[in-house]
């Protein structure tokens, strides 16, 4: 056979070939993180978010999303706020208003997995319900090219996930993994304050952009959960991060009035910073992008960075 007849013959078995996420009459199929198969007979237009995630997901793919939840009392998120203008509020991610979801009559839901399971079976009598873990860095890639082939959207999908993998790569380019200092990712408002496992996504960034988190790994990697644990004041003096990242809360940090806290090294040296709550919830294609302009802006080339040198 002649180079010109073979390479026209793979041309042809390229295109004839399935596009992933599409069945042979064109309907999409998609497996969620469930393990659940999902059919749409065409891409959705009208998607209902049971996360940030799926709110940002779709504007990130120039779609708005037909419903989203928020944070209860804080309300939509402050860096979505603007472009969710109008967008029916479904109450929070762990307690949606169902009966409102049903009137808006969406055609996908898009869920945190660990938030819908309890109401998967009514979620499904509304519009098929895409669960996703939403936990790890391949979460977040997984999720985007699954909400991508949903919304009719793959190559923007996709185009994201490459631009997000770069960037990644860029910035642990230039940072050598031998001057980084220690961190620390904490939430809470209680007397003890929570301490994130390293496979969280925000954790796992500064991991790959060569910090040295102190959470240490999950006991559980296969399943995600817990996504961190509990830590006394005097297990957290003795890890002794250089920087403290403390996550939003509704209440006073109980945990910093504690005589230990202005022991710590990251207290008295004046590197502890509030991060923005997209941290707590950070797969979404414009969240982890916003994840890595705060690591660039706080420890890279800011005050943190200045005092690891």
């Amino acid at each position: 056979m002649s180079l010109g007849k073979r390479i026209t013959r793979i041309l042809l078995v390229i295109l004839l070939a399935p596009t992933p996420g599409w069945s042979d009459d064109g309907a999409i199929e998609l497996t969620d993180d469930r393990g659940a198969s999902l059919r749409l007979s065409e891409p959705a237009t009208r998607p209902a978010a049971i996360s940030t995630f799926g709110a940002d997901a779709a504007l990130a793919l120039g779609r708005t999303p037909a419903a989203i939840t928020d944070y209860g009392v804080e309300g939509v998120p402050d860096y979505l706020a603007s472009r969710l203008a109008g967008v029916p509020i479904l109450g929070p991610r762990h307690q949606p208003n169902l009966e409102v979801m049903s009137s808006i009559q969406p055609d996908l839901v898009i869920g945190i997995r660990r938030y819908t399971e309890k109401d998967r079976q009514q979620i499904n009598g509304i519009a098929p319900l895409l669960a996703l873990d939403l936990i790890t860095i391949d979460d977040s890639t997984r999720a985007v090219d699954l909400v991508g082939q949903a919304l009719g959207a793959s190559n923007q999908a996709a185009e994201l996930n490459r631009s997000f993998r770069t960037r990644i790569q860029t910035l642990a380019a230039r940072t050598p993994d031998t001057t980084r200092p220690s961190i620390a990712l904490l939430t809470s408002g209680s007397e003890t304050p929570f301490l994130y496992y390293d496979h969280f996504l925000p954790t796992a960034l500064l991991e790959r952009l060569h910090f040295e988190h102190v959470g240490g790994t999950p006991p559980n990697p296969a399943s995600g959960i817990p996504l961190g644990y509990r830590i006394s004041l005097e297990a957290l003096l003795a890890l002794d991060p250089d920087v403290i990242l403390l996550l939003p809360t509704s209440r006073e940090r109980a945990f910093t009035l504690n005589p230990i806290w202005p022991y710590l090294t990251a207290v008295r040296t004046d590197r502890v910073y509030e991060v923005p709550h997209y941290w707590k919830e950070g797969a979404g294609p414009i969240a982890r992008e916003r994840i890595l302009d705060d690591i660039q802006r706080l420890l890279l080339t800011g005050p943190a960075a200045e005092s690891a040198r």
